[in-house]
């Protein structure tokens, strides 16, 4: 096992040293990029304060994309460019979406200037939120898991479940990645819950790494990771942006239950395809490993009896979970309070399951920075005009206008599916999109519509089916030597056609019927 971290290791190492040659050019790139669109002529129709949002855009989106630079330094580059470009951007006719900003606010007397003081309160507006508050305590609970094993010991216990035979085996990896989306909010995490125990399995029994069988059940447990992002409101950062948005540009709030109600039917015939899919793109050598269940029993054995405190963050999870799904149904508690409460219990003495100084290394506090600013600038987008302007320019052409609401759909979906394909974080593909999406509701007058057509483009955002770039956990899946990129659009692109027809097939029935379209 030693021998093949190494490989691993050496080849992520290789892949590094590429990506950092080019990081210069990027960097580069991204300022000029942010200066070209700053000194284009504005059109009447956009604020120069708006203007100056979409130059920030562009910068962002570069920097996300290439990588040129971590996800937290490009937030705090972004948060510096917009104190900046908004700061010293003329109000306008903006004033009252803005708040208001009062003349001692601008940099000079008398002037129209926004002021840095009021554009760093919009930098950080994005802090501001519940949803913040929940993407905290949800890293807080993903790291309880990790601290105790409670998530190993899940999939683990599932996986023992299943028996030796290798399409049995794929099963589990799915239904490992199920019910760990219900309790582990991180999909990063829940990768690396069951990955390596899949490892352990191919190691253990001498298959190949390059075998069809390990490149089956690896790529099986990151798709299915990718599926269950979709179908539980909690299991990924991205989908809290989005209900950020919906509550404060449509109000409407999109509880736990809700969510599950619209979004796990979906995921439930997704993983079904997905095991089709799986067993015909890459059928194993063989059919059955021996021993299998012994392995799963020798290291179920090595974490030992239930701890008590994994008894208690079972208790605190079970209770989080159902609180969660009886939101606005038994009790009027959002997902956001629910989860912090849980956390303060979490740290207490002698009934929690962790103290401050164990989790505060644990904790990935550069994720909370990128997700704030995030939402910080989908907000100035939505409050300068600049995501209205954007969503007329790229959809404008398309004459949406004219079409049923169903064909919008299916263009809008194959638009953001394609857009993907260049961002490896999906919360930052939200933080862009969402904000354009909502804005085009308002230009199509779709009414009560718009929270639907809103919900599942966010849906979509969450398609990190194609290549291994399109989301961490499959990122970290790649670094395990075992499938290459063709082996994963193998699998990715059915993948991602049945989950597009999906999508089409559920806004003309279930969604329908349950009211959101």
């Amino acid at each position: 096992m030693s021998e093949e971290k190494h490989v691993v290791e050496h080849e992520q190492q290789k892949k590094e040293k590429t990506k950092k040659q080019y990081k210069p050019f990027w960097i580069v790139m991204s300022f000029i990029i942010l200066i070209v669109v700053l000194l284009l002529p504005a059109p009447s129709s956009l604020p120069i304060m708006a203007k100056a949002v979409l130059a920030i855009l562009a910068f962002a989106v570069i920097m996300w994309v290439t990588e040129a630079v971590s996800y937290p330094v490009s937030a705090t580059l972004i948060i510096g460019l917009m104190i900046l470009l908004l700061g010293f951007s003329p109000v306008q006719n903006l004033g009252e979406k803005l708040g208001n900003p009062k003349s001692g606010s601008a940099i000079l007397a008398g002037s129209d200037l926004l002021g840095t003081n009021h554009a760093l309160s919009l930098a950080f507006s994005g802090f501001a939120t519940s949803a913040v508050a929940l993407v905290a305590a949800a890293l807080f609970l993903a790291a309880a898991m990790q601290e105790t094993n409670l998530h190993k010991r899940l999939a683990l216990l599932v996986l023992s479940i299943v028996g030796n035979k290798t399409r049995n085996i794929v099963i589990g990896a799915i239904i490992v990645s199920i019910v760990l989306a219900f309790f582990v909010p991180s999909a990063t995490a829940r990768a690396g819950a069951v990955v390596p125990i899949l490892l352990g399995m191919i190691a253990a029994f001498k298959v190949s790494k390059d075998s069809k069988l390990a490149s089956l059940l690896i790529i099986t447990s990151v798709q299915a990771v990718s599926i269950w992002n979709i179908g539980i409101k909690t299991a990924a950062a991205q989908n809290i942006v989005a209900i950020n948005f919906i509550n404060h540009q449509l109000g409407f709030d999109v509880s736990w239950g809700e969510w599950f109600l619209y979004a796990a039917p979906w995921s439930i015939v997704m993983s079904v395809a997905l095991y089709f899919i799986m067993i015909k793109v890459m059928p194993p050598e063989i059919n059955t490993i021996e021993g299998g269940k012994d392995l799963i029993k020798e290291e179920l054995h090595k974490l030992g009896p239930v701890s008590p405190r994994e008894w208690r963050l079972i208790v605190i999870s079970m209770l989080l979970l159902l609180f969660w799904s009886t939101e606005k149904v038994l009790h009027p508690i959002d997902s956001a309070s629910i989860t912090i409460i849980a956390l303060g219990v979490m740290l207490m003495p002698k009934i929690g399951v962790m103290t401050w100084k164990h989790v505060e290394n644990k904790i990935p506090w550069g994720t909370i920075i990128v997700f704030g600013v995030g939402i910080s600038l989908g907000n100035v987008l939505l409050k300068t005009g600049a995501a209205q302007w954007l969503s007329d320019q790229t959809f404008g052409v398309l004459g949406l206008k004219h079409l049923p609401i169903i064909a919008t759909i299916a263009l809008i979906t194959l638009f953001n599916i394609l857009i993907h394909l260049g961002f490896a974080s999906a919360t930052s593909l939200s933080s862009a999109l969402i904000p354009v999406f909502i804005s085009l509701t308002s230009t199509l007058h779709l009414g009560d519509q718009s929270i639907g057509f809103v919900l599942i483009q966010q849906f979509v955002i969450s398609f990190g089916f194609l290549l291994p770039v399109s989301a961490p956990q499959n990122m970290l899946a790649y670094g395990t030597g075992t499938f290459t990129v063709k082996d994963f659009l193998k699998a990715g692109i059915p993948l991602t056609i049945v989950g597009y027809i999906l999508v089409i097939v559920f806004s003309m029935t279930y969604w329908k019927w349950l009211g959101l379209l």
